[in-house]
């Protein structure tokens, strides 16, 4: 079965899945596992490299306003030479990804239709029934099942250890820096499964822009930075602008030294197999005493 996968979550899922070898093209973004690496890739950006944080939210913000409407362009001359069966692909969000309607503009040009699949999680719940979906669609629903009965282990596994917690922290969780942003779409019931409380997140709903000053009111007492699609190395360039604000200094995780950056290009960026990882993390930053 040949397939094309448009997310590095998708690509994720499938090679959990067993199914490396039938992935004939990934995005430019897809990096793990390490064997997708010498993979075709079918898509690219229409960002200039090397922006500040602050001129890639303007860059993404006037892209999105224009004709293209989209990041990222499709490459249609490989598309049709893979002659894919399946396309993996996402309406979610238009910064994270390929359009779905240039994907769906692609595939009416090819002379034999594959099946196009979005994949539209808001939720760790979600995530899980995206792997069983990838799992039926592909033929390995065994082993979609399997995984998923891991998965929901490991957060069990979490849950129970956090139990034993006798205080619930206030956690800021930030996806980005210049311009701040909450926690959206699953990272608040992270936060919530790893034994923290969010009250800037938006569950189960795409992240906003905020102001500092909610921040400071806030007053976290453990503050994540996992900027979408950033390594750790790269939203910690950025760190020294939040230490520029005022009221810095005084709250209370920059007092404990409980400042955590992240690395939300690999775990609390991408809906997939690693997201288990990512509240392991989480759970050990929000209460390291219990997971020592």
């Amino acid at each position: 079965m040949k397939i094309v996968s448009l997310l590095p979550s998708a690509t994720e899922i499938l090679c959990a899945l067993g199914l490396a070898d039938s992935l004939m093209a990934v995005t430019h973004e897809c990096d793990y596992p390490s064997v997708v690496l010498a993979k075709p890739h079918i898509t690219r950006s229409r960002l200039k490299p090397d922006l500040s944080s602050k001129d890639i939210d303007e860059a993404v913000r006037s892209q999105l306003e224009s004709d293209a409407h989209s990041l990222y362009t499709i490459d249609r001359t490989l598309l049709a030479r893979i002659a894919p069966a399946l396309i993996i692909t996402q309406k979610l969000c238009e910064v994270c990804a390929v359009s779905y309607d240039e994907v769906l503009d692609a595939v009416e040009e090819l002379p034999d239709q594959p099946e196009v699949m979005n994949l539209e999680p808001m939720s760790l719940g979600e995530v899980f029934d995206d792997i069983l979906r990838v799992g039926e669609a592909t033929g390995r629903p065994r082993a979609a099942h399997m995984l998923v009965r891991q998965f929901e282990a490991r957060v069990e596994a979490v849950r129970q250890t956090v139990a034993r917690a006798k205080t619930r922290p206030r956690v800021g969780f930030l996806e980005w820096i210049d311009p701040l942003f909450c926690g959206g779409h699953w990272n608040p019931e992270l936060i919530e499964l790893a034994g923290g409380v969010d009250e800037l997140g938006r569950r189960n709903q795409p992240s906003v822009r905020i102001e500092w000053e909610q921040v400071r009111e806030l007053a976290p007492e453990v503050l994540v930075i996992s900027c979408c699609g950033f390594s750790a190395e790269r939203a910690s360039e950025d760190l020294a602008l939040l230490a520029d604000q005022p009221g810095w200094e005084d709250l209370p995780a920059v007092r404990a030294g409980r400042v955590h950056v992240v690395d939300g290009a690999a775990y609390f960026s991408r809906p997939g197999p690693r997201l288990v990882d990512s509240l392991e993390l989480l759970a050990r930053l929000v209460h390291p005493a219990l997971f020592v």
